[in-house]
């Protein structure tokens, strides 16, 4: 497509009859004037001559303006100069489009912020209701519980519902104060706000304080606080409302599992670390059995071998027995050792520290099994206890298994395990024993319990005897 050059051309805008238009190359420009070789001046009249002198006057003063600012280029030049206009004109467009393009991030910044400081302001202003009625963020003890934790947070939840709703107390409408419902209004609120602080407060004790084993007394306190607030409120039908009451409950019991939990925890912790200790003592004494055995076996291989060369039979023959004894005990120690279901199954009473019918049941790899049953009889109890029963099997540990499950439902502890106590009675244990074929070759029913009875003895003497004055 060729390019027209520019240049004067008939004015193509058809309202302009007679007139030429200054083209650029690209577009008409607004610089026009009258076509005077289409014009005949014998017609012209003097008015209509001034005027197209005039007219072109104001043509010529408009391109000599475009001459003095643009200067007489040639056509390339032009158009190498509008070019760079053009691109100037792009380069400040895009500059522009560039720093709106930051001011609108800023702005989306800021407003994220502001919508942050927002919310930042609701919560502040629901944690100053909250506070308001005496309910403040505080360390729970089942914050720290993995799986109370969540349960905590769902109670914690509804009760923040229960205050911001207005249902976690509860009051008569229409109280007047002054003959004004408006001013009794605001005074039932008030008076609502105060004893729900009170109630709350109490809540708060009761949760710190409480104890693994006293949930009964704290959730009992809070309820007479509750009821205390109900009396105190009956003219106004003021009262803590049963919903938000048992949430607060929730919140105690969720404290006293957590507390149990750790105290049942601390417990098995210190059970096993004895049941560790119990090992390691069967361990040590199997070893320094073992350790004594083959020095006594060397003993005698050397006596024997001494025998031997003095020709001496009968004192060969009497060492070559004590030798077959000695290495008939290293290997039922090494057994003991090697198989760790052996031991010694006991059963014990001790009536004067737990009364009649109740046995502990239980089992040691100890290589003298009555140290263990005279350590259970420390300080920690008032009596020695009782054997009934002391016998080794090579699985004790089934053995005792089989007992526990036997009387299971007897247990006197029914959260600690290694607590190994049942009410039962001895003859119950043994009968139990027979019915699974474990054999005992020997079973006291009845407990001695010297220290026990003499001790009775000994009270009934210093009772009867006569006060000294």
């Amino acid at each position: 497509m060729t390019q027209t050059p520019a240049g004067w051309y008939p004015n193509p805008d058809a309202n302009r009859p007679g007139t030429v238009r200054w083209w650029d190359g690209n577009t008409w420009t607004e610089h026009e004037h009258t076509d005077f070789s289409t014009i005949e001046a014998s017609k012209l009249s003097k008015r209509e001559a001034r005027d197209m002198i005039a007219h072109a006057q104001q043509s010529i003063h408009g391109l000599e303006s475009i001459v003095n600012k643009h200067g007489l280029r040639k056509y390339e030049d032009f158009t190498l100069w509008r070019q760079e206009r053009i691109d100037a004109l792009n380069k400040f467009q895009a500059d522009i489009d560039q720093d709106v393009a930051r001011l609108t991030q800023e702005r989306d910044g800021v407003q994220a912020e502001l919508d942050a400081l927002r919310e930042e302001v609701v919560t502040l202003t629901a944690t100053r209701d909250f506070q308001d009625v005496g309910l403040f963020d505080y360390e729970h003890p089942a914050d720290a519980s993995t799986k109370l934790a969540t349960e905590l947070e769902a109670v914690r939840m509804k009760i923040k519902s229960a205050i911001r709703n207005d249902y976690a107390a509860s009051m008569a409408d229409g109280f007047l104060f002054n003959n004004s419902a408006a001013q009794g209004k605001r005074l039932s609120n008030a008076l609502k706000k105060l004893l729900l602080r009170a109630y709350n407060a109490e809540a708060e004790n009761a949760i710190k304080t409480t104890k693994a084993g006293n949930l009964a007394t704290a959730q009992a306190r809070l309820s007479k606080a509750a009821e205390q607030i109900a009396r105190n409120g009956k003219m106004i039908d003021l009262q803590i409302t049963d919903h938000f009451h048992h949430l607060r409950l929730k919140e105690i019991e969720l404290a006293n599992r957590h507390l149990k939990a750790l105290q049942q925890e601390k417990e098995l912790e210190r059970e096993h670390r004895a049941e560790l200790r119990e090992q390691r003592k069967a361990e040590l004494e199997l070893k320094k059995e073992q350790e004594r055995l083959e020095k006594e076996k060397t003993h005698y291989q050397s006596t024997l071998d001494a025998l031997r060369a003095k020709g001496d039979d009968e004192g060969v023959e009497r060492m070559l027995a004590k030798l077959a004894d000695v290495e008939r005990a290293i290997e039922d120690v090494d057994y003991r050792a090697a198989n760790i279901r052996a031991g010694y199954v006991y059963v014990i009473s001790n009536v004067g520290s737990f009364g009649p019918d109740v046995v502990k049941i239980g089992m040691t790899r100890r290589l003298e099994p009555m140290d263990r049953v005279r350590e259970l009889g420390d300080a920690s109890v008032p009596f020695r206890f009782d054997v009934h029963a002391l016998f080794f099997a090579d699985d004790a540990v089934s053995i005792e298994n089989m007992l526990h499950k036997e009387f299971s439902q007897d247990r006197i502890n029914q959260v600690n395990l290694r607590r190994e106590y049942f009410k039962t009675t001895p003859e119950q244990v043994l009968e139990a024993l027979k019915q699974h074929n474990v054999e005992v070759l020997e079973f006291t029913i009845d407990p001695a319990a010297e220290e026990f009875r003499e001790s009775q003895s000994i009270r009934a003497v210093l009772t009867s005897e006569p006060a000294a004055v």
